[in-house]
């Protein structure tokens, strides 16, 4: 059997050239759903945020029917359930990672995790995946997922914050950007094996990471990545 195909917006990204921004002529296996005849198109089910068939909504779980006219739409926004406002970013995205961690976000990385390892975390934990890799995210078990567009680091985050719509969830500074757990109140006196005490004189509040024991301050670094961070999500 054949359906008609249009792929909007963002969508165009994982198309062959000639597809793009117009209708297009495909065939599909008999009892495909909507999830699985897209996916063939090469766009992973992670990032369909709304289908219509014959110009009426749809689920991708319906079976496409011969000559079905089938519109396919990115999402623009796509908030996440409360509690569920965590990460795992691939092993390139390390830039990413830790900026979501600058900002509060629960974010598992490292540096050469198996295809087989994030599939777990995004099933288990529930974890959003965030990859540029398009075939992780077609495995049924990745429940939810995002193939990050951009190529910077600062622009992935400001895609990553607008699509889940994260501006109201940040705790920024709250969480260690080495090991992704959360600071806790610190002394002087354990910022002292970091840095010379008359630096240290001019802070009264420090915070160490109860994991790999690094402490932080509000120094200079601190005043720097705000003023990034504000530049990057105003």
């Amino acid at each position: 059997m054949t359906g008609r195909f249009r792929c909007y917006g963002i969508l165009g990204h994982f198309l062959p050239r000639e597809r793009r921004g117009q209708w297009f002529v495909q065939s599909c296996a008999r009892a495909a759903t909507l999830k699985n005849a897209i996916e063939a198109l090469g766009v992973p089910h992670t990032e369909i945020g709304r289908v219509t068939v014959n110009g009426m909504p749809a689920s991708p779980d319906r079976l496409v029917r011969n000559g079905d006219a089938i519109e396919v739409y990115p999402w623009t926004v796509q908030p996440l359930p409360d509690g569920q406002a965590r990460f795992a970013a691939d092993a390139h995205l390390g830039g990413l990672a830790r900026f979501l961690r600058m900002l509060g976000f629960d974010t598992w990385h490292e540096r050469a995790p198996s295809d087989s390892l994030l599939r777990r975390l995004a099933h288990e934990q529930r974890r959003v995946l965030l990859t540029r890799d398009r075939e992780l995210l077609k495995c049924r078990d990745v429940l939810f997922g995002c193939y990050v567009h951009e190529r910077k680091p600062e622009a992935q985050l400001v895609e990553v914050v607008v699509r889940f719509e994260l501006a109201t969830r940040m705790r920024a500074f709250s969480r260690c950007l080495a090991c992704n757990v959360p600071l806790r109140a610190a002394t002087r006196e354990d910022a002292q094996r970091y840095a010379p005490q008359a630096e240290l004189s001019r802070y009264v509040e420090f915070r160490r990471c109860p994991a790999c024991e690094r402490v932080y301050w509000p120094g200079s670094h601190y005043a720097r990545m705000q003023a990034a961070l504000g530049r990057l999500l105003g």
